[in-house]
């Protein structure tokens, strides 16, 4: 009895105002995406676009890449007058949020026989403004709350974004069926009044105050021009974040990073040739889109919610090790399936299992990642760690079609486990590591 009432009181952590608001805010961050990528190649192609001009507007992508290059600006820089009225994330937030309402507009508003440049230049303009969003969205989810609450702002931003794309998508064809792409990308436009609402009734989370005049001190010499002082100032507030991180982990940031940078490589690899390969076993389009819609769509939702209780009730790194080792062993499924008679029951499960480790591992991923940083620096570091937790993974995943190709897909979906192995690795660590100086620092006194 006294079991249950520790689960109940775990997952009451989900009626918290500020992890609920995370629902709206992931709503926000995730309906731009699909509109600058694969419903922007959809309506281009529906219009007559040759592909090798669609394929081009690939490197939109390239943006939410490199948003830890402006992410220090969004960390020093004060907005004249809405920071003072909204504080120091909800006035970048706004900004950033008009910014994509304006771009979406334009785009709809945009011929695409004759408006075709200024349709790629808006939907730059969107990447950036929604990259920026993405930065000041994880820094305000650090700040508003402590570090074992993580794994649920987590998840019910997961539930957010996930219904964002699907309105991004889904919704977005079903209004261009009915109607035209214009009023889709109208419509979408209006959608991101939830955000809107959601960042003028949140309160700014507090600020600590940050002592960065002895830098700013150390770096700054008498007699500089201005010039010569927005240099310094810039450097500092570009370095600073790197420093301090490796002055507070020391030899151990480098496992951290390496840590990073492999512990969604498994996942990514695998997710390549996902359909490629339902297509090949034989499964219609239809029956894939159902299966990952309606099982993918809420065994995700499940595995977040089930990873933030796991932080809140066991911390983060066995959740953490938990996350990588479900991961891995999802992917051996896959092997399985390649050498089973097609099935949609098999189909079913596979998918299932495999969106419930992902949704786990995606939200205690998060709350790991929010825990490493500093609040003096929370848009730099965390930016820097999702862009190393996403490069080398897509970069490695470019290969998977080569493995297919040389030795088909179950050797290939082994390799995608085996991918995983290192994040295992680098996981248990850790935790020695981190058992080490609990036990050194343990004082019998």
């Amino acid at each position: 009895m006294a079991s249950d009432k520790r689960w109940r009181s775990t997952f009451s952590i989900y009626a918290q105002p500020r992890v609920r608001s995370m629902i709206f805010l992931g709503f926000s961050a995730g309906l731009p995406l699909l509109l600058v990528f694969s419903t922007l190649s959809a309506w281009l192609r529906d219009e007559g676009v040759e592909r090798s001009v669609i394929g081009f507007f690939s490197w939109v992508g390239v943006t939410y890449s490199i948003k830890v290059f402006w992410a220090p600006v969004i960390d020093r820089l004060p907005l004249p007058l809405l920071t003072k009225w909204m504080g120091k994330r909800r006035s970048w937030m706004l900004l950033a949020q008009l910014g994509i309402v304006v771009g979406l507009m334009g785009m709809g508003s945009s011929d695409s026989h004759t408006q075709l440049q200024q349709i790629a230049l808006l939907s730059v303009w969107v990447a950036f403004c929604s990259a920026t969003q993405d930065v000041v969205i994880d820094a305000y989810r650090i700040e508003s709350v402590s570090p074992e609450y993580q794994g649920a702002m987590a998840a019910t931003y997961v539930l957010g974004y996930r219904i964002a794309l699907l309105m991004a998508g889904a919704g977005a064809f079903y209004i261009a069926d009915y109607a035209s792409w214009k009023v889709a990308y109208f419509v979408m436009a209006s959608f991101m009044v939830v955000g809107l609402i959601a960042t003028l009734c949140l309160k700014e989370p507090e600020h600590k105050p940050v002592d960065v005049m002895k830098l700013r001190e150390n770096a700054t010499v008498k007699g500089q021009n201005i010039w010569q002082r927005f240099f310094t100032g810039f450097m500092v507030a570009v370095l600073s974040p790197f420093v301090e991180f490796f002055n507070r982990n020391g030899k151990v940031g480098l496992l951290i990073l390496m840590l990073i940078a492999v512990y969604k490589m498994s996942d990514i690899t695998m997710g390549v040739m996902a359909n490629p390969f339902y297509l090949d076993l034989g499964f219609s389009k239809k029956d894939i889109a159902d299966i990952s819609k309606i099982f993918g769509f809420f065994m995700t939702i499940v595995g977040a919610v089930v990873g933030g209780v796991l932080v809140v009730r066991y911390g983060i790194m066995r959740p953490l090790l938990l996350g990588a080792v479900m991961v891995a062993g999802t992917n051996l499924l896959f092997a399985v399936l390649a050498v089973s008679e097609p099935s949609l029951v098999l189909l079913s499960g596979v998918i299932s299992a495999d969106n419930l480790s992902g949704g786990i591992a995606t939200s205690v991923f998060i709350a790991y990642l929010s825990s490493l940083t500093s609040t003096a620096y929370t848009a730099t570091q965390y930016a820097l760690f999702s862009s190393l937790m996403t490069l080398p993974a897509q970069l490695l995943g470019g290969f998977s079609g080569v493995v297919v190709d040389s030795y088909g897909y179950t050797v290939f979906f082994i390799y995608a486990s085996t991918v995983g192995l290192p994040a295992i690795v680098l996981v248990l660590l850790l935790m020695r590591y981190q058992g080490r100086i609990k036990t050194n620092s343990y004082n019998p006194e």
